[in-house]
Order: C-alpha cells, then structure tokens, then sequence
C-alpha cells in the first residue's frame, strides 16, 4: 500500500490546482484520474464551447476544439509531471476512510474528491433517440444540424443556441422556468433573450417538453442541468453523506468527513470550474496550515453569448444602471447593445453586486468582483480612474448614475 500525504481523486480543474498547490507546499500527492485529464471544463465544457464562440464557422470550431484541447491537456500532464505528483490513471473507490484504491491501494491522511459532474437527462421517453444529445455529444458532432432543438435555457443551452444560430442552424430553446439565465438579474436576462429572438432564434418559455418524438429537429440537445459523479466510489465505506440532490455534504471549508473533502461540482456549492480552483487553493491551505482570505460569497460568472453576460454577486440593494449605447469606445467599435447594473448599499454604501450583458461585460464585472473582494463601497468607486475611450467607462457612468 503506497502512502501519501494527500489523494485527490479526479484531475479536473479543481483536483490539478490542488495537486500543484499542494506539491508546492510540500505534500506527496498521488492524483486518480478515469479519463483524460483536464476534466469535463477542458476536453468537453468551457475550454470547446469557447473554441466554437469564437471561430466563424462549424468547421473552423472543429479544427481549433482539435488543435486546442491537446495543447492544453499537455500543459495539465506537465503540471501533474512535477516532483511530488504522481499522477494514476484509474478509476478510484474508497475502500474505507484514508484508503482508496485504482488498480493499486493508496493510503493519505487527507483524501480531496474532485470528481466533477455529468450532463442530466430528463426522464423522459425517447431519451435513446439517436437525435437527443448532452453537451457532450453536440461537441463531438462532425456536421452542423440544420434544425438545432435546445431543451433548457440555463448557461449551457443559451452559449449553444448563440453559436448554433450564428453557424446557420435554425434554433429553437424550449424553458420551463419563465426567464432564460436565472442566476442573472431578470430584466437584463430578458434584454438578452429578446436580443437572441430579433436574430432568429425561437424561445418558448413556460413550456414544459413531454415527447422527445414531437420535437421537429434533426438534433435536440438536452441541457438540463448536471448532476454529482458519485456513482462507484465507495463512499458507503467512509463518513460521506449526500445532499438530497446527490451532492456531497460539506461544511463552509469543504469538509465532508474526517479527512476527507469534496470541491468542484461534486459538491454542488458552486459549478464553476475556478470556483473549484478556489475551493482546492482553500483545502490545501487547511491542510497545510495556511490562512487565506478567499471570498467565495463574491464568485464571478459568465455566459458566453453574443454578446456575453456576466454576474457577481446579489441584485439587492439601491441599483446604478449604465448603457452601452451611452460609451465612446461601444460606439467606435459598433457594439452598442448592453446594459449594466451595479448595486450599492445604501448612502453610497459598499458594493454588493454586478450584472451586465453586453461586449466584454465579463471583464467589467471582473473588475467589480475584485472591488467587492476588498468591501469598496460606491463612494470609493467613483473615486477611481478609467481610461478613455474604453468600455471600462460603463462602470464611471454607473457608479454617477
């Protein structure tokens, strides 16, 4: 049996930064990696959604998903290839508290789960339709379909039907919930969806889908939501329990059992691949005895659309409204559909949160997100500098607004 000081099973965004972080503390680490390594964010989410974002064709999307997607999965084998990391390819199960095995037997005081999460299939009949696909499968198509059925209008659905429609397929999004995007602020959700009708592509909200065999396209992506890879692992052998959703428990440190702790979307706190970074950085600095200030109450998110939107934090508190179509730089470059929002306590009291659609609104709510990480209140905001001309001034025009 092979001892470590640390056993991370799963070498996705969070489990790769943890086995870094933690070589670099000192720790032996022996990573557990199923498939490739990279997780579902580089070989099958973010990193191939953005290839295709920002290629202008489906066939230009294919050649770059292939050329990119290697070159970064190379760079993980070389950050898993340092001293004090020895990475396993296996699948990995728990065989009791510290123990876990993948074709050999590991042994570690502390044992991280990283394990990510799986596309969700609705339980509907028809779900073996060779036309119904996940995200996954959309990816690995080799032609673009004609008529592009997209069940869901969370982030995974609305990227896709961006895309989709600006390659030449004929979109249409179906919704149960009454608004696309429901982590952003309703009205600029709603501005982004009318946006995406006037272009072509079809919402129907408030619907609930019954028959796959009624939809009328040749593929219909199914983005409902992920759920926890847990399956097989052996928790039943340890302290672990699950969430009613099938996430694992975990206190405000990532804690699941003595020892053992859970980060990434097995967890379900946050899907986000770096809030499992962060979550990962965090563990390791438990371990290690290091203190840190992480602020995973202000965890920044976009949506890749176009244009793109972008969130942090809460929509509570007094609302400071800014426009694209009001910048010089917005203007210059012909992008002048956005809007931003930017919420304050009150007396220009410290910033509680940003929501934006609109070019590069993800940089802007980044920017806010580090100010909400120091508690910068509006007054201290409008004292700050930003060039001109960019669109950076959406935030200056906000903060007088």
């Amino acid at each position: 049996m092979t001892k470590a000081d640390l056993i991370i099973i799963g070498a996705g965004p969070g489990g790769y930064r943890a086995a870094e972080h933690a070589a670099k503390a000192g720790l032996q680490v022996i990573i557990i990696e199923t498939g490739d390594v990279g997780g579902t964010c580089l070989n099958v989410g973010c990193i191939p959604t953005k290839t295709y974002v920002h290629s202008a064709s489906f066939d230009e999307a294919r050649r770059r998903m292939a050329e990119v997607i290697p070159l970064l999965r190379a760079g993980v084998e070389g950050i898993l290839a340092q001293p004090g990391i020895k990475l396993v390819h296996g699948h990995a199960r728990f065989t009791g508290e510290h123990q876990v095995t993948a074709g050999d037997d590991f042994i570690a005081d502390n044992i991280l789960i990283a394990t990510g999460s799986s596309p969700r299939l609705l339980p509907l009949p028809g779900t073996d339709d060779p036309r119904v696909v996940t995200s996954t499968g959309l990816l690995a198509l080799d032609h673009l379909p004609q008529r592009l059925a997209i069940i869901g209008a969370g982030v995974i659905g609305m990227e896709f039907a961006s895309v989709f429609h600006r390659f030449g397929a004929e979109v249409t999004v179906t919704e149960y919930l009454k608004e696309c995007l429901p982590m952003l602020d309703a009205d600029i959700a709603k501005r982004l969806r009318k946006l995406m009708e006037k272009r072509g592509i079809t919402f129907h909200m408030k619907t609930a889908v019954e028959r796959l065999a009624d939809i009328d396209a040749d593929t219909i992506l199914m983005a409902v939501g992920r759920r926890p890879n847990t399956d097989d692992l052996g928790l039943e052998t340890t302290e672990v329990k699950l969430n009613t959703n099938g996430t694992i428990a975990t206190d405000d440190h990532f804690l699941a059992a003595p020892g053992i702790y859970a980060i990434g979307d097995v967890n379900g706190k946050q899907l986000l691949a770096h809030a499992a970074e962060m979550q990962a950085l965090h563990v390791v600095n438990r371990i290690t005895g290091r203190k840190d200030g992480i602020r995973f109450d202000v965890m920044p998110a976009a949506i890749f659309t176009e244009p793109e939107a972008a969130c942090v934090g809460t929509t509570d508190g007094i609302c400071h409204k800014a426009f694209w179509r009001a910048n010089g730089k917005a203007q210059a470059m012909a992008k002048t559909e956005g809007m931003l929002k930017l919420f304050s306590e009150e007396n220009e009291g410290r910033i509680t949160g940003c929501h934006a659609y609109g070019t590069h609104a993800a940089f802007l709510v980044q920017e806010v997100a580090a100010l909400m990480c120091r508690n910068t209140t509006l007054a201290q905001m409008r004292d700050m500098t930003h060039i001109h001309p960019t669109l950076s001034e959406v935030l200056t025009d906000a903060v007088w607004n």
